[in-house]
């Protein structure tokens, strides 16, 4: 069985992963990311999107969307595309609506509050979903899949983005000492927090690639692949939901 990781929290700690430990790093949450992935993460949130292959008119979920990169990116790269993000931070949420507004896209990107595996959507009425570092914190992955599949309409398109442990080789030895070691040292110093010392252990715990995509199949989806990238630091998951 797939559990999240057990970590010794306080008392009145928020949960690991949940919308109340994002709530208290979210005013620095993207400078964070900026730092830690040395930026390649923009790089990996543009060719999620263009996975997607989005057309102008389409309906683009963007779960976990957090400060809304993902929903920017997206509506950078298509124009007249419809966006709605959803994240259970209320905090994150805000500081990617000044964000949406400050780009005037406003009228294009909506975010809401929500979780991936209670989704407020009718079935089959998504064109797209995109998920960027967030479905390793989700308790239910397979409910969670269940409920892309459910909302997706039959050719829809599914894009998650998460980290992994790094390959073989003397690149993913590196990458893995800076996983283990760089990332959650420099986040817990910059955030004034311990929370980000979740993310080594978190992504430890996430399933392989294969036994991802497994998971993925089981749920419904079809086309399922991994694809890592940047020495396997990352992994990038399509999938789509088969013609009827």
């Amino acid at each position: 069985m797939d559990a999240q990781p057990q970590i010794a929290q306080a008392a009145d700690a928020p949960r690991p992963g949940s919308g109340e430990m994002f709530d208290r790093i979210a005013n620095r949450y993207d400078l964070l990311n900026r730092i830690i992935s040395l930026g390649i993460d923009r790089r990996w949130r543009r060719k999620a999107v263009a996975s997607l292959r989005l057309q102008p008119g389409e309906l683009l979920v963007d779960l976990a969307t957090g400060t809304g990169d993902v929903a920017l990116e997206a509506a950078r790269q298509v124009a007249g595309l419809r966006v709605v993000g959803v994240d259970p931070s209320e905090k994150m949420l805000a500081v990617g609506r000044t964000k949406v507004a400050d780009k005037g896209l406003a009228e294009s990107i909506s975010l809401r509050t929500g979780a991936a595996d209670r989704l407020p959507f009718e079935d089959g009425s998504v064109d797209a979903i995109s998920m960027a570092f967030g479905i390793r914190n989700v308790p239910d992955r397979p409910a969670a899949l269940r409920e892309m599949r459910r909302v997706l309409r039959p050719g829809g398109r599914l894009a998650i983005l998460e980290l992994s442990e790094p390959r073989d080789g003397l690149m993913g030895a590196l990458a893995r000492i800076h996983v283990h070691h760089v990332v959650p040292t420099v986040g817990a110093f910059l955030s004034g927090s311990r929370e980000y010392r979740y993310l080594q252990r978190s992504i430890a715990a996430f399933p392989p690639p294969p036994a991802f995509v497994e998971l993925m199949r089981e749920a419904g989806l079809s086309e399922a692949a991994a694809l890592p990238l940047t020495f396997g630091t990352c992994c990038l998951f399509t999938a789509r939901v088969a013609e009827r």
